[in-house]
């Protein structure tokens, strides 16, 4: 009884709930005219979504078992072993850097869009550096093994990268003088959105939402996000508002014309946990260990992916500059081809 118990709660936290339950159990809606029982309410959104989206590929016969066999194995884990690291380094930024903000802000709504902006910078720095610094590459590439997009790839993290992220989106938040309270509603918004931008084409063919698709970041930009195309790596860092990926040039729309490939761009076993929760940090092992001298060895862990101490770097930034240059050699032939031609 114990076991089902645990696995009852696990399916209702899961399923997101709790608030709604409780409700029903005691009778007293009044809960729902404050925040936190609209935030309650609005909890289970999300993996109802997931479920519409798996029945849909049922229906459509599209439904295959390993595209979401992983990313489920990584949520079970993380439950385990990483549910409370999170909490505890929000507590801690919050309890260490209060103290030196540069000012105070209040729950208003003019205080929430400055919040929000300050939020994305947090979560443009995290990513950013998640991509561009190897060790930091190893906590956020198991989020990018997925060879499809579905929401249960929002599931799909190492136990480390939430700590890590929050250490550094809280951070700046704080010190920028987000008060808690509402730093803890832009995190609502943030974990809704976030998961809701990995909508699968089961559901949202194009994902490019209208005319909002010039104005926030939307499935279809993070779709690119996830891409191994040389012409979509290391963009769109940013999770709802894209003004920071604009501001430093990261910013990329979906090419029609350049399908997405999902994944990463190194041979992956996608049916072997290992190697999809703990291959990045393997490698980064590998390659740290054959690097001759200590500054090698260290550059290795903070350079980006891809960088080698032989001079022969293939990091995103390299692999895309020469893609572009090829397209470009293509099109000046093309054109030269073409006039000669007429």
């Amino acid at each position: 009884m114990g076991i089902l118990h645990t696995l009852y709660d696990e399916i209702i936290g899961f399923m997101g709930l709790n608030a709604l339950l409780e409700m029903y159990r005691t009778g007293n809606y009044q809960s729902l005219l404050t925040l936190n029982g609209i935030l309650g309410a609005i909890s289970p959104v999300l993996p109802f979504l997931l479920l519409i989206e798996i029945t849909r590929a049922l229906v459509y016969k599209r439904f295959k078992i390993e595209d979401y066999r992983m990313p489920f194995i990584i949520f079970v884990i993380n439950r385990v072993i990483g549910r409370f690291l999170s909490i505890a380094a929000i507590a801690f930024c919050i309890g260490v850097f209060e103290k030196y903000a540069i000012f105070k802000t209040t729950f208003t709504w003019y205080w929430l869009i400055y919040g929000y902006i300050i939020w994305e910078f947090g979560h443009f720095l995290y990513h950013y550096w998640g991509h561009r610094v190897r060790l930091f590459w190893c906590l956020h590439a198991t989020h990018h093994m997925p060879q499809t997009m579905n929401l249960s790839v929002s599931y799909a993290h190492f136990f480390l990268e939430g700590a890590y992220a929050d250490i550094i989106r809280t951070t700046v938040c704080i010190l920028a003088g987000v008060n808690p309270p509402l730093l803890f509603f832009i995190m609502f918004i943030d974990g809704l959105w976030g998961g809701f931008i990995h909508v699968g084409e089961n559901i949202l063919k194009n994902g490019r939402l209208g005319f909002l698709n010039k104005w926030i970041l939307t499935p279809s930009h993070h779709r690119v996000h996830h891409a191994k195309n040389p012409l979509y790596m290391d963009t769109n860092f940013c999770n709802l508002l894209n003004i920071w990926d604009k501001v430093f040039g990261t910013f990329q729309y979906e090419d029609p014309k350049e399908p997405i490939q999902y994944g990463v761009t190194r041979n992956v076993n996608n049916r072997n946990f290992f190697d999809v929760y703990f291959g990045e940090f393997y490698y980064l092992a590998l390659d740290v260990w054959k690097a001759p001298g200590i500054m090698n060895k260290i550059r290795y862990i903070f350079m980006p992916p891809g960088w080698s101490h032989t001079g022969d770097h293939k990091t995103a930034v390299i692999v895309k500059r020469a893609y572009l240059e090829s397209l470009k050699q293509t099109t000046s032939t093309t054109t030269i081809y073409e006039t000669k031609a007429s």
